[in-house]
């Protein structure tokens, strides 16, 4: 993957709790094309990465055609797990080693009206799907959901871009968004699309079941990496390739000790929701935590996503 340094141009406190990051390059060469949906992953010092959407608010194609600046949207987690207190704690002038974008979420072509679905911080790539939509001018709604509007970032800019295609929702007047009502009253197979928090995805995932949808018709990003669970247990992880065993203990995931240790695994979004990291399993049963895998697929335990899944067994044979 292409790594570069980036100049921290511009930093901007859109609430609180987030901050949208101009970075570009020293001298102000294009970077790399990008589409909706896509991301960037910034390096920490400590050599771990973050994943952070791109934003366009731009109707012009050249903002995202060999642009001269990114844009990012970073909401400072508490407790956080390093990423977002580093970049909070960026100035105008730092550079970051960033690599070239990738898209998991990616806008697919629709002859129906597309829905939006936003919930807090997860408004960074729909918002760029919005700027998408209305510059083709493909019909669309973009619902905005967060628990105050003083949460609400980017908003004077949805507003101007979205218009009367933009409804925003605050729990603390209406309380929490009615994700699977939303979902009941979508009856002309529109698409939708849902970036927010882990209790929003998981609705609309169990939804999307309970009513029947087609595969494929929702799509969806989350914005949460993979937390420990209460119980969780240490195993053992071989490598069948070369037979070299690791310890996974309560409060890692396979993919952060096999990085530790100097492996390199194929991965890229490191909550589950992407495939990349997806491994084929020779021996041992999966606790499988992803949001990849079909039912049918889960119970076979043949395959999971080290990611963010771990084991019911004491030791598992991976195809690695």
């Amino acid at each position: 993957m292409d790594q570069f340094d980036l100049t921290v141009t511009d930093i901007q406190a859109e609430t609180a709790l987030i901050r949208a990051i101009m970075l570009a390059r020293p001298h102000g060469e294009p970077l790399p094309s990008w589409e909706a949906g896509a991301h960037v992953k910034v390096r920490l010092p400590d050599g771990g990465e973050r994943s952070y959407s791109l934003i366009n608010t731009s109707l012009d194609p050249a903002a995202t055609t060999r642009p001269h600046a990114y844009r990012l949207g970073v909401r400072l987690e508490q407790p956080s797990q390093g990423g977002s207190q580093f970049m909070h704690a960026l100035k105008v002038g730092d550079v970051l080693s960033v690599a070239a974008p990738r898209n998991n979420f990616p806008l697919e072509p629709a002859s129906k009206p597309i829905v939006l679905l936003a919930g807090g911080i997860g408004v960074t790539p729909v918002l760029s799907m919005a700027t998408t939509l209305a510059a083709s001018k493909h019909p669309y709604r973009f619902i905005y959901a967060s628990r105050s509007r003083d949460q609400l970032a980017f908003l004077s800019e949805s507003e101007a871009l979205c218009g009367e295609h933009l409804s925003v929702h605050t729990d603390d007047t209406a309380g929490i968004f009615d994700v699977k009502g939303l979902m009941t009253s979508l009856t002309s197979d529109e698409p939708l699309y849902v970036c927010g928090p882990k209790p929003m995805i998981d609705t609309a995932i169990q939804s999307a079941k309970d009513l029947g949808w087609a595969d494929g018709r929702l799509r969806f990003e989350i914005f949460a990496t993979a937390a420990p669970l209460a119980g969780d247990q240490p195993f053992e992880v071989v490598l069948n390739s070369s037979g070299k065993t690791f310890l996974i203990p309560p409060d890692k995931t396979i993919l952060a000790v096999l990085i530790e240790a100097g492996e390199d695994p194929m991965h890229d979004c490191q909550r589950g929701d992407c495939g990349i990291c997806q491994v084929s399993v020779i021996e041992g049963t999966p606790d499988h935590r992803d949001y990849i895998l079909t039912d049918a697929e889960k119970a076979a335990g043949k395959l999971m996503q080290i990611c963010v899944s771990r084991s019911k067994s004491p030791r598992l044979v991976l195809d690695l």
